[in-house]
This record gives C-alpha cells, sequence and structure tokens, in this order.
C-alpha cells in the first residue's frame, strides 16, 4: 500500500475526498484537512472519548481509527448531529438541562448518547451511565449530562424526575 493516497469519505452525509497518509487517524483527517473540530484530541489513547465520532451509526474513537479504514462508511460528527441549522433533540436536551460547562466532552457525550438512544429507546439511567462511561466529564459530575439523556429519551427539554 502506498504511503498516501486518495480517499472518499462520507461526512455527514457528504463526500470528501482527501489525500491521506495510510497512518492518519480519522481525528486528524477530521480535524486537519476537513476542519471539523468539533471531535477534539484529548487523550490521543482512545480513553477520555472526546474524540468519539459515530460510524455507521456507533460511536467510535476518531483517535483510535484510521482514515483509511472509513472509506466505506458513514461517518458522522458533532457538525452533522442536527437538520441543517436545528440542532438535534440530544444537542437541546444538554444546552436547556446545563449539561454542557466546559464544553470539552460535549461532543463525544452527546453522540455517544445519542447513538445509545436510538439502540435503546427504553433505556434506563443505569442503562445511559453505563453506556456512557467511556466518556470522560470533568466539569459536570455527570448528573446533568444523565438528566439531560433522559430529558432528550422522553422528549423533554425541562427538568424530569426519576
Amino acid at each position: 500500500m502506498p504511503d498516501r493516497l486518495s480517499l472518499d469519505l462520507n461526512v455527514n452525509g457528504e463526500i470528501e475526498t482527501v489525500t491521506v497518509r495510510t497512518s492518519d487517524t480519522l481525528l486528524s483527517v477530521l480535524r486537519d484537512k476537513l476542519h471539523l473540530t468539533g471531535a477534539k484530541r484529548g487523550c490521543n489513547q482512545g480513553v477520555c472519548g472526546t474524540c468519539t465520532v459515530l460510524i455507521n451509526g456507533e460511536p467510535m474513537r476518531g483517535c483510535l481509527t484510521l482514515a483509511v479504514e472509513c472509506e466505506d462508511a458513514e461517518i458522522q460528527t458533532i457538525e452533522g448531529l442536527g437538520e441543517g441549522s436545528e440542532l438535534s433533540s440530544v444537542q437541546m436536551a444538554f444546552i436547556n438541562t446545563g449539561a454542557i460547562q466546559c464544553g470539552f466532552c460535549s461532543s463525544g457525550m452527546i453522540l455517544t448518547v445519542t447513538s445509545l438512544l436510538k439502540e435503546n429507546p427504553t433505556a434506563t439511567k443505569e442503562e445511559i451511565r453505563e453506556g456512557i462511561s467511556g466518556n470522560l466529564c470533568r466539569c459536570t459530575g455527570y448528573g446533568k449530562i444523565l438528566e439531560a439523556a433522559l430529558n432528550a429519551l422522553d422528549g423533554q427539554s425541562g427538568e424530569i424526575s426519576r
């Protein structure tokens, strides 16, 4: 395999042609070549979850995924989550609940919650807690994040009690 090659990546529903090295991670291609900076560089070891993107609907670590592995995949970043200028219900629930503080973990957390709720539309608080366990947050203590996920699940934007 040559060191550099041209890839067609399906990112947020658009085909993007990029030239990459075979060792380039998806995170570096998204941020440095496509200028989609919602996925963050955190630990670069797949531990913190700030680089989470959806690949074929599944949350994956962009820092551990090689771009060349994604040529036939659907990649969704936080920038492509809503419809046009409208935010998704999960994004709105995070905002309305105050689950976003510094914002560093937010995109990865929101994409993880989006995938989890799509896969399990009757998720319990404990299932959500387990589902986000791979995404680290240093600011919120997870209470507001869990509340936001439950609000999104119930189609509410305000606070609920469970």
